[in-house]
C-alpha cells in the first residue's frame, strides 16, 4: 500500500498586536489579530524530522512586531508586506497566506478610546508571482424590527415552524469581499464603501427570506463597488420569539421578544460579477 504526504502547511495563529501612535493632539489605537500560515517545500519536516526549511512560527510572530514598528497602515498593506517577505526570503516557502483582524476603537479624548463593534478584516494570499487580496467584515450586527417575512416553505412531519408576516430580522454579518486587483487601492474607501453598501442594502430590503437578503446585500456591493468581483456572505439568524404573555392576563402586541443565541439558522452564499477573473489562489 503506498502512503504519501497530502497538501500541508502551518504558521503562526493569533498573533495580537496594538500600535499606540502618539501625536500631539491625540493618540491612534491600531489594534490587530495577525494569522500567518506557510506553504511550500516541507516535505522533510513532517517525513524525517528534518527542519532545516522551517521557518519557525515564532520567528513569523517576532516579524510582525519588527514590521509593525515602522507603522501598519492599512491592513491590506501590511498584509501584502508579510506575505511577500516570507516567500521572497525564505527559499522553501511557496505560498504565505496572512489574515488580519482590525478591532475597531472610537476616541473621546486625548488618549481615551471606546471599542466599536465590526471587525474590520483583510487576508492575503501570495505565491511568489501572483497576490490576491480579499478584505471584509465580521461581527456586524445589524437588526430589523419589522420588514421581514417567512412563509411558503416546505413542511414535512417534523415541521412546527409557524408561517409569519412580521417577524424581527438579526444577524452578525460575516462578509468578504474580493478586489480584482491587489495594488494602488484606496484600501479605506473600499471598505468604508462596500460596508455602507451591505447596510444599506440590509436596510433597504423587504425580506421574504434572509437568503433574498443577502443576495440583495452582495449584489448591492457589486453594483456600486467596481474594483470588487466577488462577495462571500455569512449570515447567522438571530431568532427573536414573540413571548406568550396570556398566563398574565397580558397581550403582547409585537412588542416583547425572546433573544435566542442557540441553535440559530446559518445562510451562506457568494455573488460573483459576471467574467470575474479566477483568484487562482483559494480564499474562501
Amino acid at each position: 500500500m503506498d502512503i504519501r504526504l497530502g497538501d500541508n502547511q502551518y504558521g503562526k495563529a493569533e498573533t495580537r498586536l496594538v500600535r499606540v501612535t502618539r501625536h500631539p493632539d491625540g493618540h491612534e489605537i491600531t489594534d490587530l489579530n495577525v494569522s500567518t500560515t506557510l506553504a511550500g517545500d516541507l516535505a522533510a519536516a513532517h517525513l524525517v524530522g528534518d527542519n532545516s526549511g522551517v521557518l519557525p512560527t515564532d520567528t513569523q510572530k517576532n516579524t510582525v512586531y519588527a514590521f509593525a514598528r515602522d507603522g501598519t497602515g492599512e491592513i491590506e498593506d501590511f498584509a501584502l508586506r508579510l506575505a511577500r517577505h516570507f516567500v521572497d526570503t525564505t527559499p522553501t516557502i511557496r505560498r504565505a497566506r496572512v489574515r488580519i483582524e482590525q478591532y475597531s476603537w472610537e476616541r473621546f479624548g486625548h488618549h481615551s478610546f471606546v471599542h466599536n463593534s465590526g471587525t474590520r478584516t483583510a487576508t492575503v494570499t501570495y505565491d511568489g508571482a501572483a497576490a490576491t487580496v480579499v478584505s471584509g467584515v465580521d461581527d456586524l450586527v445589524v437588526m430589523n424590527t419589522t420588514g421581514s417575512e417567512f412563509h411558503g416553505f416546505h413542511r414535512d412531519r417534523y415541521t412546527t415552524l409557524p408561517e409569519t408576516d412580521d417577524r424581527i430580522l438579526a444577524t452578525a454579518v460575516r462578509a468578504q469581499w474580493r478586489h480584482e486587483h491587489a495594488e494602488n487601492e484606496d484600501w479605506q474607501d473600499s471598505h468604508r464603501g462596500a460596508t455602507g453598501q451591505l447596510l444599506e442594502a440590509f436596510a433597504d430590503t423587504h425580506s421574504l427570506s434572509l437568503q433574498q437578503t443577502l443576495y440583495a446585500m452582495g449584489e448591492r456591493v457589486l453594483r456600486h463597488r467596481d474594483e470588487l468581483v466577488e462577495v462571500r456572505l455569512s449570515l447567522p439568524n438571530k431568532h427573536h420569539f414573540l413571548v406568550d404573555l396570556s398566563p398574565f392576563e397580558l397581550d403582547n402586541p409585537g412588542e416583547v421578544f425572546f433573544a435566542a443565541d442557540r441553535p440559530y439558522g446559518l445562510i451562506e452564499g457568494t455573488v460573483v460579477r459576471d467574467g470575474a477573473p479566477d483568484p487562482g489562489l483559494a480564499w474562501w
